[in-house]
């Protein structure tokens, strides 16, 4: 049985020079690899979003393909995109999944793991 199967990667950055916490608004970058370690070629179609704030406000994003993109990912090969968020607190989460379509034709969903968006760490 053939097994159908993405990881996802994500890294996150906060982005200092967009945000204005003065105005509770917190900008993050996150780069996410998709990689495709299962043992068919699939398409990744669309996405869905979670993102929950530090006050537990949660926004849904569904959209087709990733960055314009729907890539089609042969065994072994990844793509790569980097995209961002804005949020009212200086954390929160992302989770989601990614809706891909076999070349066979079998459908399935990856899941993204949970990443936390949080400024970094200061000392004083």
């Amino acid at each position: 049985m053939a097994s159908y199967e993405f990881t996802v990667t994500v890294n996150t950055q906060y982005l200092e020079e967009q945000s204005d916490p003065g105005r509770s608004n917190y900008v993050f970058a996150y780069a996410v690899t998709i990689k495709n370690t299962g043992q068919v070629a699939a398409q990744l179609i669309s996405r869905h979003w979670v993102i929950t704030d530090a006050n537990n406000h949660v926004q849904e994003v569904r959209g087709l393909g990733v960055v314009g993109n729907q890539p089609l990912l042969q065994p072994g090969e990844q793509f790569e995109y980097t995209s961002g968020t804005s949020m009212p607190t200086p954390q929160g989460s992302m989770t989601g999944e990614y809706f891909c379509v076999a070349e066979d034709g079998e459908q399935f969903e990856v899941k993204i793991p949970e990443f936390v968006l949080s400024l970094p760490r200061t000392l004083h």
